[in-house]
């Protein structure tokens, strides 16, 4: 009997001297990754055969579609652990994946059978080379043979030779052969690692990206924070308009207003942000709340229209009543803008203000150097955000960002009246907002030099 601590001595060392030639390995653990395979590949490609027993049932509930269009997540970490676990996240980043999952699928057709568990009953890992056993054995992965360190206080592995191993070694073949314990599952297991190294299309890596970008914020979503479908805003005209990519955009931005006061609705230009944006409108009409629509001058004309009893406005049937002001418009104490009297207006009665070509507020706030005048970013700021009734914020921007992160903290900013604790309060992060920001821009320097 052997102790390999897994620091002095890897399992990985142990097993390049024990596999021969023509070996014979058995395999039950709870996973296999194709990086494991990789550390061991000299060895394991002259191996007579490898048999692996997945300890839990692995690849038999929810089988992947080979459509190349449809993008398929398997739900059971030890399944996604075939392309690398938790702990081989450096190993992926090398982006050495399709290299590998190529030559271990090949290597899987010719040398290896894959069954998994199908009962509830829990299954011990252990590994036999030949007529030696190791054990215990967690999975099959570069921690487990000692190449990374994991989050593992201590791995150590107990190997012993026969007659010792006879007992795993008898143990293994019973429970290989047990039809009623075990599936086979080579098939699927070889299809899964072929989807990494497979000529995909854009849309399928498309939707991968976004999977990866955003996976971590899907348990986040509770019905508190989605549109309330009683307000019959589906019902409107505005909605029936859009396009399906339009209204995804809406309940998101919708759940983004309710969560964090604020958003930025940043399609390029041509996808609608106008339409998209007065669905979001209809929505707080229909909750009997109050709208202000903030927009450059020249385009007075095309918000006004929608909300006009005008032959050419097409959602006329909707009623739309938000009130329409322009940028400009925050710099003035009086007189008449757009048919509303600017000494009377209550600025601060507005409980969803949506600014039009937000990037105009990028510089943030600033005073005057006598001190008593405000730009129109702290008007703002101060006339409708800060003052009255709680007001949400929607932006619309082709450019979000234009020159520098700052500009986007900007924008960002009036959805917190800025004051980055209060967003601070909502995020799960360990760093602040700003500090989020200014590491972002010492990020982008350095790349950029």
């Amino acid at each position: 009997m052997e102790l390999i601590d897994n620091v002095n001595k890897t399992l990985k060392d142990d097993l390049t001297v024990s596999i021969q030639k023509d070996s014979k390995i058995s395999i039950a653990a709870a996973c296999f990754s194709i990086y494991a395979f990789q550390e061991l590949k000299r060895e394991l490609k002259n191996v007579d055969e490898l048999r692996f027993i997945f300890t839990s049932p692995t690849f038999i509930k929810e089988k992947a579609k080979k459509e190349k269009r449809e993008f398929y997540i398997p739900r059971q970490t030890r399944e996604r652990s075939l392309y690398g676990s938790e702990f081989e996240v450096k190993l992926r980043n090398e982006m050495t994946q399709r290299a590998i999952a190529k030559e271990c699928a090949e290597w899987i057709r010719k040398k290896a059978t894959f069954k998994s568990n199908v009962t509830s009953e829990n299954m011990m890992g252990f590994m036999n080379v030949d007529s030696n056993s190791y054990m215990p054995l967690n999975g099959f992965t570069t921690i487990d043979l000692g190449c990374e360190r994991g989050n593992n206080a201590y791995y150590p592995i107990q190997k012993t030779d026969t007659p010792m191993s006879q007992f795993y070694l008898d143990l293994f073949e019973q429970i290989w052969n047990d039809e009623a314990r075990l599936q086979e599952v080579t098939d699927e297991v070889v299809d899964s690692i072929t989807t990494v190294y497979s000529e995909n299309s854009p849309d399928y890596i498309y939707f991968v990206t976004l999977y990866n970008i955003f996976n971590e914020f899907l348990e986040d979503v509770s019905e508190d924070v989605l549109p309330n479908e009683a307000t019959g805003f589906k019902d409107s005209k505005i909605w029936n308009l859009l396009y399906n990519f339009q209204k995804d955009a809406v309940l998101a931005i919708i759940n983004k207003l309710e969560k964090y006061n604020g958003c930025i609705l940043a399609d390029s230009v041509g996808l609608g942000k106008t339409f998209t944006s007065l669905a979001v409108i209809k929505y707080y009409e229909n909750r009997n709340k109050s709208v202000l629509v903030l927009c450059p001058k020249k385009l007075a004309n095309n918000w006004n229209t929608y909300k006009d009893n005008y032959v050419n406005n097409p959602i006329a049937a909707d009623r739309m009543r938000y009130d329409v002001l322009f940028h400009t418009d925050l710099s003035r104490e009086d007189g008449t803008s757009n048919g509303l009297d600017l000494d009377r207006l209550n600025w601060g009665n507005y409980d969803l203000v949506v600014i039009d070509e937000s990037h105009n507020f990028r510089n943030g706030g600033r005073v005057s150097q006598d001190g008593d005048k405000e730009n129109r970013y702290l008007k703002l700021l101060n006339k409708v955000i800060r003052k009255g009734v709680k007001t949400k914020v929607l932006m619309l921007s082709a450019t979000p960002v234009n020159n520098r992160f700052v500009d986007l903290k900007n924008q960002l900013a009036l959805a917190y009246e800025g004051e980055s604790s209060i967003l601070d309060g909502k995020l799960n992060t360990s760093r602040s907002i700003e500090d989020i920001f200014k590491q972002a821009q010492a990020a982008f320097n350095a790349w950029s030099k």
